[in-house]
């Protein structure tokens, strides 16, 4: 894939694995980063960016870097996310907001300046990563399972304006995955996670990060606006 490529959040889990899975693959990668760039990250090629997505200075840098380095970015993944659970009667509205300024309003901020370069070249891939709990729900993630819902609704309203163009948008949406994140939880916990899950089992970023390649390439041209689960039938319905 001779595409130019910018993963945000792409440090370490998810991110990191989805920009390997695309550097691998011939592609320019950039990825942003908020605190320290992975070692790997460097040794794989990848361009790192400092960039807080509630920014929008740090943003428009990032791309601006992305481009003078590369060339306007094609295929954009925004990944870049954050947490604050706790349960809704002790979650403070600090909490609550900032949690949706980061994965959501970023997510905007972000899509938004891809776009416009997407536009003018008539062709663009836009991936967003959302969530099982965007659909599911979780006790104590009412901030997070409201921004990563809301993902959705961006996503499909996106897919509509620029299909004319095409350009794609669509959303990937993981359930529980052997990260950084879910190692914080404890053993039991884990495994009750993995028990819940009907292929009995937590998921591999190497598996997100493929389905994500694949909402990239030219044989996934014909799919916009759609939310495809990587969650090891989690969140299937009855039906």
């Amino acid at each position: 894939m001779n595409r130019v490529v910018l993963v945000t959040g792409g440090a370490r889990g998810i991110g990191l694995a989805t920009a390997r899975t695309f550097a691998e693959s011939g592609a320019r990668v950039a990825i942003t980063y908020r605190s320290t760039p992975p070692d790997e990250a460097q040794s794989a090629g990848l361009l790192c960016l400092p960039c807080d997505i509630t920014q929008p200075a740090e943003v428009e840098d990032a791309f601006a870097r992305v481009e003078a380095e590369f060339g306007p970015v094609e295929v954009l993944v925004a990944n870049a996310g954050i947490t604050a659970d706790t349960l809704v009667l002790r979650m403070s509205d600090e909490d609550f907001a900032r949690v949706l300024d980061t994965n959501l309003t970023g997510t905007f901020r972000v899509a938004k300046r891809a776009l416009q370069k997407m536009m003018r070249a008539r062709w663009g891939r836009v991936v967003l990563v959302g969530s099982v709990v965007g659909t599911t729900g979780q006790a104590g993630q009412a901030n997070y399972a409201a921004s990563k819902a809301g993902l959705v609704g961006l996503a499909r309203s996106l897919a509509r304006e620029f299909a004319s163009r095409h350009v794609t948008v669509n959303v990937v949406a993981p359930g529980p995955i052997a990260t950084d994140m879910l190692a914080a939880v404890g053993h039991d916990r884990r495994q009750a996670i993995a028990a819940a899950v009907p292929l009995g089992r937590l998921g591999d970023p190497g598996e997100v990060a493929a389905a994500i390649r694949f909402l990239a390439s030219d044989d996934a041209g014909y799919i916009t606006g759609a939310v495809l689960p990587v969650d090891g039938g989690l969140a299937m319905g009855p039906w």
